[in-house]
C-alpha cells in the first residue's frame, strides 16, 4: 500500500499519522516482540514523527519494543545524538516520550552482537553478480533479527551509489549486518561502478544479493518506506508492506523527485555538502550524486569546511590504500585483495571513473577536489586534490555559467537528459 502526494506538495502530518496507524492495526503485532530498524542522522527524514506514529500504534500491544539504529559501519551515536535525532532535548526526555522502548545502536564492532543466519554459495553469488564474483558469502546480522518476532524497517529511499536506490532490505544489509556482507555487496557495486548503478530502478545485482541475504532472516520483515523532500522533513510518499514491495513503490517515487536531468555535461561542479555529513566517508555523497554529469576532464569540488575527518571508523584503512579508480585495484588484485573490500569500494566511488594500466599508470576521468577542513597534506596523501575552503566564493560560483552549484548536496542525483528512462 502507498500514500503519495501530488509531488508538487507534501503529505500532511495528519495523513501520515493516520496512514501509519492503519498499517499497524494488523493483529499479528499483538503480543509480539518488535524491533524497529531506523537510519542514523545522515539521512533527511522526519524520524520522530514516524516513530511517534509507530510507537503510538504498538505501545501496549506488543511484548517488547526496540528501536535499532542501522549504522552499517558508521560511528556509534551517543545518547545525546540519539535524543536530538528524535527531537528531544535529553536521553531522559526521549525515554519519557517513548515509554517501554529500547533505543540501541547496531554494534557492528562486537562479534557477540551478530548471529549467523545463512550462507550464499559461490555458485549463487556468480548468478546474482552476473559473473563478477565467485565466492561464498557468510550472512550474519544483528541478534535482534533472531531474538525478535518482527523487524519493521522505517526509513527513507534515495538514489544510492552501491545498490541503485537505498531503503528496504538495505537497512538490514549493510544497515545491521556483519562485515562480510557489507564488504562483498559494496565491492560488487564498485565493480559495476557508482556512476552506472546509482539511480537504477529495479533489482540491480547488489539489490539481488541483499534480497538473497534477507531471505535467511528468521524474523518476519516488513517496511515503512518514505520519500522525503531532501533537506527537509516533508514527505512526498509513504509506502508499507513487505520490504521488497514497499521499497519498490517508494523507489519509483524517488526516481521522480530525487533525480534531476541536465542537457549537457558540465565542466565544473561545486557541491555544497550539508552538516548532516560530518566525515568524508558520508560527505562524499556530494561527489557520487554529481559524477554522471561531469564532462571528461572536468572537476568536482566537494565544499565542506566543517568536515575535518576522512572517516571516524575507517581512517587507517583509507590512509593505507588511498583514493583510486576501480581499475587501479582490479589491475593489481593480488596486492589489494586482502584489504577491506568496503573500503576499496568507497575509494573508487570517491575517485570516480578512470583507467589504470602498468604502462600508463592511473588516469581519473575527472578531478576530485576537497575544499574541507582536512589538511592539504592529508588530502594529497590520500590521492585527492586540495582547495582552501576559505578561497571558495559561493556567490561568484553561482554567477559563473561554467560552474554548476549544488546546494544541500548528497541526496539528489544529477544525470544527463540523454540517460532519462523512456
Amino acid at each position: 500500500m502507498a500514500i503519495v502526494s501530488p509531488l508538487t506538495s507534501s503529505l500532511s502530518e495528519e495523513e501520515i499519522l493516520s496512514y501509519v496507524q492503519d498499517q499497524f492495526a494488523d493483529g499479528r503485532f499483538d503480543g509480539a516482540t518488535v524491533c524497529v530498524v531506523v537510519p542514523d542522522a545522515t539521512r533527511s527524514c522526519p524520524l520522530a514523527l514516524l516513530v511517534d506514529a509507530v510507537h503510538g500504534a504498538l505501545h501496549g500491544r506488543v511484548a517488547r519494543l526496540r528501536v535499532l539504529i542501522a549504522l552499517g559501519t558508521h560511528a556509534a551515536m551517543t545518547d545525546d545524538h540519539i535524543a536530538r535525532m528524535f527531537e528531544t532535548s535529553s536521553w531522559d526526555e526521549l525515554l519519557l516520550r517513548y515509554p517501554d522502548t529500547e533505543f540501541v545502536n547496531h554494534e557492528w564492532w562486537k562479534p557477540e552482537e551478530l548471529v549467523h543466519v545463512g550462507t550464499v554459495p559461490a555458485a549463487r553469488l556468480r548468478e546474482l553478480s552476473e559473473g563478477r564474483l565467485d565466492r561464498s558469502v557468510d550472512v550474519s546480522i544483528n541478534r535482534s533479527a533472531a531474538d525478535f518476532d518482527e523487524l519493521v524497517i522505517v526509513g527513507p529511499v534515495f538514489p544510492h551509489e552501491v545498490v541503485g536506490f537505498s531503503g528496504g532490505n538495505k537497512y538490514l544489509f549493510p544497515g545491521i549486518s556483519g562485515q562480510e556482507m557489507i564488504d562483498v555487496s559494496h565491492w560488487l557495486g564498485a565493480l559495476i561502478s557508482s556512476s552506472k548503478i546509482i539511480g537504477t530502478l529495479g533489482i540491480t545485482p547488489v539489490r539481488a544479493l541483499i534480497n538473497e541475504a534477507a531471505s535467511f532472516v528468521p524474523a518476519r520483515v516488513s517496511a515503512l518506506c518514505v520519500v522525503v523532500r531532501s533537506g527537509t522533513h516533508d514527505l512526498f510518499a509513504v509506502t508499507s508492506g513487505d520490504a521488497q514491495t514497499a521499497w519498490a513503490e517508494a523507489a519509483r517515487v524517488s526516481a521522480q523527485v530525487h533525480v534531476q536531468y541536465v542537457d549537457e555535461p558540465v565542466s565544473r561542479v561545486l557541491s555544497l555538502v550539508p552538516e548532516r555529513y560530518d566525515e568524508l566517508w558520508t560527505g562524499a555523497k556530494g561527489m557520487y550524486k554529481v559524477e554522471p554529469i561531469v564532462a571528461d576532464g572536468g572537476e568536482v569540488i566537494v565544499y565542506a569546511p566543517h568536515i575535518d575527518t576522512v572517516s571516524f571508523t575507517h581512517g587507517p584503512e583509507i590512509a593505507a590504500v588511498g583514493y583510486h579508480v576501480r581499475d587501479y585495484f582490479t589491475g593489481q588484485w593480488e596486492r589489494f585483495k586482502n584489504e577491506p573490500w568496503g573500503v576499496l569500494a568507497h575509494s573508487t566511488h570517491v575517485r570516480g571513473g578512470g583507467t589504470w594500466t602498468e604502462e600508463g599508470g592511473e588516469n581519473g576521468r575527472i578531478r576530485v577536489i576537497l575544499a574541507t577542513g582536512i589538511s592539504r597534506e592529508e588530502t594529497e596523501r590520500i590521492g585527492l586534490e586540495y582547495l582552501d575552503p576559505a578561497t571558495v566564493d559561493i556567490e561568484a560560483a553561482q554567477a559563473d555559467p561554467a560552474t554548476f552549484v549544488v546546494p544541500n548536496a548528497g541526496e539528489v542525483l544529477f544525470r544527463l537528459a540523454s540517460e532519462r528512462p523512456d
